[in-house]
């Protein structure tokens, strides 16, 4: 062991550093109110907090409900939330710390863990603590199951090990992991905002309504069945997925992890199972003939690559013919799609939309050329929203290095 360290029970930490039951350090750790409240309006009552508002290290202002004046007076008597407590999600999301950073009052649901810090402890150091993969582990190996709903007790809570660096050790490490979370909170915004720049651009675009320059032909109206044919995915059940083999798409995933296009592969399968199935070619269109929700039902992605690779059942298969495949990738997910979509499906809990119906789509079609303009435009768009994307993954786990390096005493600021 590196002298000026010491083995305790959260590991190895400098020597001047302590480790104490969270009870120690706090002044309360309790939870909100168990029974589901009546909820009132907005302009009768009072914020009513729960886990689904804390989310990545802050407190989300939006999607919560209300109490009743009376009923917010009686909890708020009792254990009032203040800035600088911290709350920390323990039914349905686990392990997700954030510090309130208001001055007005709220109360909060069962869901929720509300802790208030003592003299030793700085809130935003806790808040990072909690926050880490050691306690984040801690609290997932925790969970109770009852009832069918995951439950992280407050006891167990309370007899957490909290590491105690100095104070002012404790402010700098909150301060330069603050600094990394600004950095990620600008990153999302910027991304949310090029995000709404790309569904302008699309509404614009895809509609005409906006037409770019040198582009003056006039757009036809089309059925899908006309301009291009279909087919059938075949085969690919779960157990037959590997690890390694040729790639394929299941029709699940087209609506989990893709979008418009497809730029990666999450399945595979053996050459045996290939033989078995239907190959898919550059330029087709692979739809969901399945889905829970609207946005599931049709749910299309464009397949531009060159590999060898093969559509699993349920997935219906449309070759373009004379149109722009990357085109159509962003049109067939266009609200003025979906709503078609959506009202051509069959079925109830679980809708269906066949070959047939997915033919009787009506498409506002420009001419091949403006087809591939108005797509290299979006794709261009796509492009910089995922380069800000690989910079925000790549500067969250630089925080996470950061915080395994600073929670822990291994690199010291102070």
């Amino acid at each position: 062991m590196k002298p000026g360290y010491k083995q305790t029970d959260v590991g190895v930490i400098p020597e001047e550093w302590e480790v104490k039951p969270f009870t120690q350090v706090t002044d309360l750790i309790t939870c909100g109110i168990a029974a589901t409240p009546d909820y009132v309006s907005e302009s009768r009552g009072y914020p009513f907090l729960s886990s689904t508002n804390v989310k990545e290290g802050r407190i989300v202002w939006s999607g919560y409900k209300h109490i009743s004046a009376d009923l917010h007076r009686q909890l708020y008597r009792n254990n009032p939330p203040k800035k600088g407590d911290i709350l920390y999600s323990r039914v349905g999301t686990f392990g997700e710390a954030a510090v309130v950073d208001v001055d007005f009052e709220f109360s909060v649901y069962v869901s929720l863990t509300l802790i208030k810090p003592g003299k030793p402890l700085d809130s935003f150091f806790l808040m990072q603590l909690l926050n880490s993969e050691p306690y984040k582990r801690r609290a997932k190996d925790q969970i109770y199951l009852g009832g069918g709903v995951g439950n992280l007790n407050v006891d167990v809570v309370r007899r957490y090990p909290i590491v105690v660096p100095t104070l002012s050790e404790q402010r700098a490490i909150a301060g330069a992991l603050s600094d990394v979370d600004a950095l990620i909170g600008a990153l999302d915004q910027l991304i949310a905002k090029k995000r709404d720049l790309k569904q302008a651009a699309m509404q614009q675009f895809l509609t005409g309504h906006h037409r770019l320059p040198r582009f003056h032909g006039e757009w036809v109206v089309k059925r899908l069945g006309d301009v291009g044919v279909f087919s059938k995915g075949s085969g690919i059940k779960k157990d037959e997925v590997v690890a390694d083999g040729l790639p394929c798409v299941r029709y699940g995933e087209i609506y989990t992890h893709h979008n418009d296009h497809l730029r990666a592969f999450n399945s595979f399968i053996t050459p045996t199972t290939a033989k078995q199935s239907q190959r898919i070619e550059k330029g087709d269109l692979l739809f969901a003939g399945s889905g829970e929700t609207s946005e599931e039902i049709g749910k299309c992605i464009a397949f531009l690559g060159d590999e060898e690779a093969y559509a699993g059942g349920d997935i219906v298969i449309f070759k373009p013919v004379d149109q722009d495949s990357k085109y159509f990738g962003y049109l067939m997910n266009h609200s003025s799609i979906a709503s078609q979509k959506a009202r051509l499906g069959q079925g109830d809990a679980v809708v269906h939309i066949s070959a047939r119906n997915l033919a009787r789509l009506e498409l506002h079609l420009p001419p091949l050329p403006e087809q591939t303009a108005i797509a290299e435009v979006l794709a261009d768009m796509d492009a910089e929203l995922a380069a800000l994307e690989q910079r925000r993954d790549k500067t969250r786990a630089l925080k996470q290095g950061m915080m395994q390096e600073l929670l822990t005493g291994r690199t010291r600021l102070v």
